[in-house]
């Protein structure tokens, strides 16, 4: 691992993510959230605030079967995707088991409780001395120094059990341990500043301000050209209309962004910063840094960039994942995730529940048409980092990353191109760098994460490709390799320092791959609402569509069969391999299906996505609404849809009213006439109107809505004139 890989960086710090987090079966005793190598210096203050999640009873199961009904092609229900209100009234926790939690947590002494839009979960702050009496256990202080820095956070000292009035109502409780995420390398380094041992130079043709492209790593003129982004771009695809949310535990320069931009004649997006569960944003940091400008790259005129800042301790970060989710006017069409964390290791801080709990959110996004994208890892097929490591080497044994294991997120694996003159790819091979960096912190470990999930089957998608009854991934990947790595500009804390004094460098990791991704489908989503198709939402059953179909394959997928992901030699006392993972012909567990052309997978999107279902009004003006008691419009939908009508009347000068007619659910495309009827009052209120020769009008709109009411498309307004 290179010390100027920001990916790899990150990675290393969720390698020792505790995930803050002690979740319980209900009322049942759970061990306690192991404190390492961390020394104790005392009893939590009984006054300390704490951050609080308890995952609630929901039908998680009922989700599920929705969220693959929608995404899987041939489906009656495909692209029908829900609103997420619709989807936390249906398969979220009952109104009655959110109104106990609520009401229990305000009788225990919380603050700031709120159901999450999701509803899914509950969250609250509490003072330590209160949760210790609720949850029964006693709070920690603990102090651990990794890489000569030094952190105090709070944890359990015996094992904790569910408060009565909780059980059947919630599933456990994340925030008790609030170990932080850490920096074991503390600082970025410039590839051009410290090579690594084996550093291979840039190919291709660089294109930039002199700054920016003399420091030897690749440019955005190249990534986008190797991926295929130009055929999008040229064709005036840039990302408009589109949001994309960036899930970050450190911030960011807005003039590091503009410089890059500048640099490389990009057009910086708006960009939306967001506190998860913070008083402030976060200061700025290298990963926030580098996804911002990767993805200012590929889709430089989003309408925004959201950026969810949280601390890194799970109830935050769990609460800025499903924040896209919920923020009015701010849904993304996708979620970029560069964090993640080895199976084994999630297990064993949030257990079944908690993990369950995490997948419904992720099911949720993808059930309203989200994609979400996630890096692979930085440590190859050994996903889970030794604690008592002070290199933070990986463990010598096969594991992978979650969130990129789930089956809802397209996972994304790493690769190092060689790129010809005109920046399409020559050749490429799975990133694996092993022996990448010697220094002062010794050997370091760098390759892209792949191989078999230990938590989940193989998911429909993977029928048929994948022999083995495990979730296998990455599914795509794509440009990882720290050498010679990505151009980028950061003047962050964790950016400079004395090998790297200045602010342009070379950077990489899984986590660089990800906004790529990220922008690579936010362009897609744009060209097919363009079109009026439904928005990819989960890629993955197209992707593995396309990749047993040869000639699609040959047009989307770059193949890599050059390569491995196994680093046992580098990290085993036998040096010998581990087993997994070889990159070869089609699908495999070190490349997924390899690098992807955006452009071609945009053309098959554009071929195979449904259409989104469009709704029309025709309305009758000769119609006497005031005899009939009430207005009949004419709706038609394109498709399946729960479709109605609403009229706002006006009578003189008086406040208008509104009425509704009832819904009507349609099975295939074709009209409908509902009535708006009117009320008794409205009616007696017209008559006299018009008696007295006073202007009775009413505007209406068709509109399909969602079975919760809440309109989902509607048609132009059209004026219609009440007479007698």
């Amino acid at each position: 691992m290179d010390a100027g890989d920001v990916g790899t960086r990150i990675r290393s710090l969720t390698a020792g993510w505790s995930l803050v987090a002690l979740l319980v079966a209900a009322g049942a005793l759970a061990p306690v959230a192991t404190a390492g190598t961390a020394a104790r210096v005392g009893a939590t203050p009984a006054g300390q605030r704490l951050h609080l999640l308890l995952p609630l009873v929901a039908d998680d199961t009922g989700l599920d079967r929705f969220a693959s009904a929608v995404s899987t092609p041939g489906n009656r229900l495909y692209g029908q995707f829900e609103s997420i209100a619709e989807l936390s009234r249906r398969f979220g926790a009952s109104t009655a088991t959110r109104a106990r939690a609520v009401r229990f947590l305000h009788r225990a002494g919380a603050a700031r409780i709120r159901v999450d839009a999701t509803g899914l979960f509950v969250d609250a702050t509490m003072s330590a001395g209160r949760a210790e009496r609720l949850f029964g256990s006693k709070l920690e202080q603990y102090r651990t120094a990794e890489a000569g820095r030094r952190a105090e956070f709070t944890a359990p000292a015996a094992a904790v059990r569910l408060p009565r009035g909780l059980r059947g109502v919630a599933t456990g409780v994340i925030g008790l341990d609030t170990k932080p995420l850490t920096d074991p390398t503390a600082q970025l380094r410039s590839q051009q500043v410290i090579p690594a041992s084996s550093y291979q130079p840039v190919t291709g043709t660089t294109a930039g301000c002199s700054q920016g492209v003399s420091i030897g790593g690749f440019t955005p003129n190249q990534y986008l050209a190797a991926y295929g982004f130009n055929t999008l771009q040229a064709a005036g695809t840039l990302g408009q209309g589109e949001r994309v949310a960036l899930i970050e535990i450190d911030g960011y320069k807005t003039s590091d962004i503009d410089t890059f931009a500048s640099c490389f004649g990009l057009r910086a997006p708006k960009i939306h910063a967001f506190a998860a569960n913070l008083k402030h944003l976060l200061p700025p940091g290298g990963e926030a840094t580098l996804d911002l400008e990767v993805l200012t790259a590929a889709a430089p005129d989003l309408s925004s960039i959201d950026v969810y800042e949280s601390h890194a301790q799970a109830s935050d970060v769990l609460n800025s994942l499903t924040e896209p989710l919920q923020t009015p006017g701010f849904k993304p069409q996708v979620i970029s995730a560069s964090l993640g964390l080895c199976e084994s290791q999630t297990m064993a801080a949030i257990g079944h529940s908690g993990l369950r709990t995490a997948e419904s959110a992720l099911a949720e996004a993808i059930a309203s048409g989200i994609s979400v994208v996630s890096a692979s890892g930085d440590d190859g097929s050994s996903g889970c980092i030794d604690p008592n490591s002070g290199q933070q080497l990986p463990l010598p044994r096969l594991s992978v990353d979650y969130p990129a294991s789930s089956k809802w997120v397209t996972s994304i694996g790493g690769t190092n191109v060689t790129l010809t003159a005109q920046n399409t790819i020559e050749a490429q091979s799975v990133w694996n760098d092993e022996n990448a960096f010697s220094g002062t912190g010794g050997v370091q470990i760098g390759a892209g994460g792949g191989g078999f999930s230990s938590l989940f089957k193989r998911p429909s998608y993977q029928t048929g490709t994948v022999l083995q009854n495990q979730r296998a991934m990455p599914d795509v990947a794509l440009l990882s390799d720290i050498e010679p790595g990505y151009a980028v500009y950061c003047s962050a804390p964790d950016c400079i320092g004395p090998s790297t004094p200045y602010p342009w460098q070379t950077v990489g990791g899984t986590s660089a791959a990800t906004p790529l991704l990220a922008g690579g489908f936010a362009l897609i989503d744009e060209q097919l609402r363009q079109h009026k198709l439904n928005a990819l939402g989960l890629a993955n059953p197209l992707l593995y569509d396309i990749g047993r179909n040869p000639a699609q394959a040959a047009s989307v997928f770059d193949d890599v069969t050059v390569g491995n992901n196994d680093v046992g030699p580098f990290i085993t006392t036998t040096k010998l391999p581990l087993g997994c993972c070889t990159a070869g012909p089609g699908f495999d567990e070190a490349s997924g299906w390899g690098g992807l052309n955006f452009g071609a997978l945009a053309t098959i999107a554009l071929q195979v996505e449904p259409p989104i279902v469009d709704v029309a009004l025709r309305l009758n003006l000769s119609q006497r609404p005031y005899a009939a008691g009430g207005i009949y419009a004419r709706v038609r939908c394109s498709g399946a849809c729960l479709m109605g009508a609403k009229a706002v009347i006006t009578v003189g000068n008086d406040k208008p009213f509104t009425d509704y007619s009832n819904l009507y659910h349609r099975t295939r495309a074709g009209w409908k006439i509902p009535k708006i009827g009117f009320k008794t009052g409205q009616l007696r209120t017209m008559e006299a109107a018009l008696a007295d020769h006073t202007r009775v009008t009413a505007v209406v709109i068709g509109a399909i809505v969602d079975p919760g009411g809440n309109f989902e498309r509607r048609t132009a307004p059209q004026t219609l004139t009440i007479t007698g």
